[in-house]
């Protein structure tokens, strides 16, 4: 029988909570959970990367239930200049939270890792259990196995201490709040903004990386936030689970729908020296339905993205 946790009674502080991710979760965890004890963790008040600053984070919060989102991340150019920098503060960030943690016996902790955390030739779709089959895909890889090292950490705790640590992989996010700085923005941003630029430039064409054979899926921000919070809610197995919407899109066919979606009517050139990152991604989200009954169809959300 699922034990739920009572959210409203609880004081949850959410790492990266100023973030794109962060904004939406904390806003639903307020205004439709109706959580009156929900606190932030992010930059410039707490660098999470340095653990006196943990420790003040800790000692002034007074948290029940930590969900970690606070990350470094970016895209493939911002993973290929940053590898040491996105292993190294990611790793170090997570470790250092999730121990001092259980020093402090929380009573949950929720870890946000990344689908980038799987062998790049992963079968389609990705389920749970491959997630040891290879290694990540290149590009990311440093990212990707500092999120992986904090999977193997909340099972360790677990297992050892009986420490309450889930571990949730959500596929790519977008919506409204997104970051649209081309250095470290994320493909569907990257891709509205190059159009939208083009557009009150007049220029007669955009240029997008690879060669838009690669396939993605993405997950609309509200919905991974209600996946994170039933999960928060009803979740407490060392298992890794998948947070997605079950189906995946070729970039070529996206970068036309947001070309359409923007009024775009330029040519596109692929610039086939850069990297299409992971082949195929598409998660089986089985797992997290049957555990904690989240499950969405993604498809029709993403048709109207730019609305």
């Amino acid at each position: 029988m699922i034990k739920i946790i009572d959210l409203t009674k609880k004081r949850i502080t959410v790492t990266g909570g100023k973030g794109f991710l962060g904004t939406h979760l904390g806003r639903k965890l307020k205004e439709e959970r109706k959580c009156p004890n929900v606190m932030i963790a992010d930059l410039p008040e707490y660098d999470l990367r340095t653990l006196d600053c943990i420790k003040e984070m800790f000692d002034d919060q007074k948290p029940d239930i930590i969900i970690h989102l606070a990350a470094v991340v970016g895209g493939i150019g911002a993973n290929k200049e940053n590898p040491g920098k996105f292993f190294y503060d990611n790793a170090i960030m997570g470790i250092q939270l999730i121990h001092e943690a259980y020093l402090r016996d929380i009573e949950k902790f929720v870890i946000l890792g990344t689908i980038c955390c799987y062998p790049k030739f992963t079968p389609v779709p990705f389920k749970e259990e491959n997630l040891w089959d290879g290694y990540p895909e290149e590009t990311n890889a440093p990212y990707g196995l500092a999120k992986k090292m904090h999977l193997i950490q909340s099972q360790a705790y677990r297992k050892q201490y009986g420490f309450n640590s889930i571990f949730l992989m959500p596929v790519n996010l977008y919506g409204p709040g997104d970051n649209f700085n081309p250095k470290s923005s994320h493909v569907i941003p990257a891709l509205i903004k190059k159009c939208i630029d083009a557009k009150e430039n007049n220029d007669d064409h955009i240029t997008v990386w690879g060669t838009g054979k690669a396939s993605r899926e993405f997950i609309y921000v509200e919905d991974t936030a209600e996946g994170i919070i039933l999960a928060t809610e009803k979740y407490d197995k060392p298992n890794p689970v998948n947070i997605g919407a079950g189906f995946e899109i070729k970039i070529k066919d996206l970068v036309e729908l947001i070309a359409k979606l923007t009024g775009f009517e330029g040519n596109v050139i692929w610039d086939k020296t850069k990297p299409d990152g992971q082949p195929r991604r598409m998660l089986d989200t089985s797992r997290a339905e049957r555990e904690f009954g989240f499950s969405v169809d993604g498809r029709d959300k993403l048709s109207h993205l730019w609305s």
